[in-house]
């Protein structure tokens, strides 16, 4: 590939034309009313408004950006994360265009998409899932009669989800026939199906996932896990690496269960295994999310990899640069999700950046889609910046943290680095004493 366009925008097409320009290819953006003049513009060799600010008017033109990449003569498209890495029917349009998608192949897009589909599929290849639907339901007396069976607490979902959008959690049947309405509706309007899944909730749970990596000759490997339980309306807001929670022999039976799940749909490119995790370590799969995580330079600090030139690479035919054997694992990373909302009910606060700077270290990467005097708008997701801490040890890992956010300015606009830093000085987050529920347990968040 010689030139390539970014499907996405802010810190993830910032992101991806650093490692394009690195590799000597071009880079061709494309950028909505609202980020004309955000620095990921300014990067690219070319950029080109798509359209106007919300993302029905703009990121999501699927026709739009196709025509872009076909004039422009871009040998492949990356669709970075969320907005069309994750659909199935956009993979197969660059591909009938005759272009590359960085990314898995359609099908397994699609599979893995539907949390009914995917569940069976490891169930048939041996992975452990947890108690949950068999299938989707879109009536209140299916789900509670499932509910029933498994127990309360259970969780609701999305069938066709992923990233929190549409779960929660209910304790008994009254809370489960006042959530069925509204997780339904959330269901059908951001993922086109009403259908809802039921699962088990596992208490005092942690999110651990496990990054993979195929190729288009056979190859399998992992990259090793994040821990990613501190999480806010089931969206992670740290992850780390390696995590403080897990045994080395349950690593080692989780990074074996996470090749097998992603041998079974014979997976290409970046990927990665989800699992819950309960007080015992016993762990289960909850889903794979085909595509480069948010969180991917926790993995790319502790191993010193490029995983978006392994993308690159691998979409382009080539084998994986390294084998399981050569992928080492050194010091400790976490990555805190600077968002532009208000720590003490996690609102959105958006609005100019009036001053934004941090002090270089080492150990410090910073991710960010903006810069000062950028604008945070209302229309996409509020995160401003990833904040990489790397520290030979976890200990030292955090307490270069504890010195990152106390320097870091940023004016403006609210921002959820307050939270961070009483994170930080929590004994049982230095500790590794945490789970999913750790911020609503604790008594600095406000909400």
């Amino acid at each position: 590939m010689k030139k390539v366009l970014i499907a996405n925008r802010g810190e993830i097409a910032k992101r991806i034309i650093r490692t394009c320009h690195d590799m000597g290819m071009e880079t061709v953006a494309i950028y909505s009313d609202a980020d004309s003049d955000l620095p990921f513009v300014k990067e690219a060799t070319y950029a080109f408004r798509i359209g106007e600010a919300p993302v029905n008017k703009s990121y999501l033109l699927t026709d739009a950006i196709l025509e872009i990449a076909v004039n422009e003569g871009v040998d492949g498209i990356h669709p970075g994360y969320g907005f069309l890495s994750e659909n199935a029917a956009f993979a197969r349009a660059v591909i009938e265009k005759g272009l590359i998608f960085i990314g898995p192949d359609p099908d397994t897009i699609e599979l893995m998409g539907d949390k009914i589909i995917s569940r069976r599929t490891m169930i048939e290849a041996g992975v452990p899932v947890v108690p949950g639907s068999e299938e989707g339901t879109s009536t209140i007396e299916e789900a509670i009669r499932l509910a029933e069976s498994m127990g309360y607490p259970v969780m609701l979902k999305a069938s066709g989800g992923g990233g929190g959008i549409g779960m929660v959690r209910c304790e008994n049947e009254q809370a489960l026939a006042k959530s069925f309405g509204s997780t339904k509706a959330r269901a059908k309007a951001y993922f086109g199906s009403e259908e809802v899944f039921v699962e088990k909730y596992i208490q005092n749970a942690r999110h651990v996932e496990v990054q993979v990596f195929g190729d288009h000759h056979g190859n399998i490997v992992h990259l090793f896990e994040r821990d990613c339980s501190i999480q806010r309306r089931h969206q992670k807001v740290v992850e780390e690496s390696p995590s403080p929670f897990l045994s080395e022999h349950t690593k080692q039976k989780m990074y074996e269960t996470a090749l097998k799940a992603a041998a079974a749909v014979k997976y290409k490119n970046a990927g990665t295994i989800e699992f819950i995790v309960d007080e015992q370590e016993n762990f289960y799969f909850l889903e794979m999310n085909t595509r480069l995580q948010v969180e991917h330079p926790v993995t790319e600090q502790i191993t010193g990899l490029d995983l978006v030139k392994w993308q690159i690479l691998v979409a382009s035919g080539d084998k994986l640069p390294q084998s399981q054997s050569d992928i080492q694992q050194s010091g400790h990373a976490i990555e805190f999700r600077l968002y532009a909302e208000d720590p003490k009910n996690f609102l959105p606060s958006p609005g100019k950046i009036e001053l934004f700077q941090w002090k270089d270290f080492p150990g410090v990467r910073v991710d960010s889609g903006y810069e000062s005097q950028s604008t945070v708008t209302p229309f996409y997701d509020p995160m401003i910046a990833k904040c990489i801490i790397y520290g030979a040890s976890r200990e030292e890992a955090i307490d270069r943290a504890d010195q990152f956010f106390t320097d870091l300015i940023i004016e403006g606009i609210k921002t959820n680095a307050p939270l961070f830093r009483e994170i930080i000085k929590d004994p049982d987050f230095r500790k590794g004493n945490y789970s999913t529920s750790f911020l609503t347990e604790k008594t600095f968040i406000k909400q």
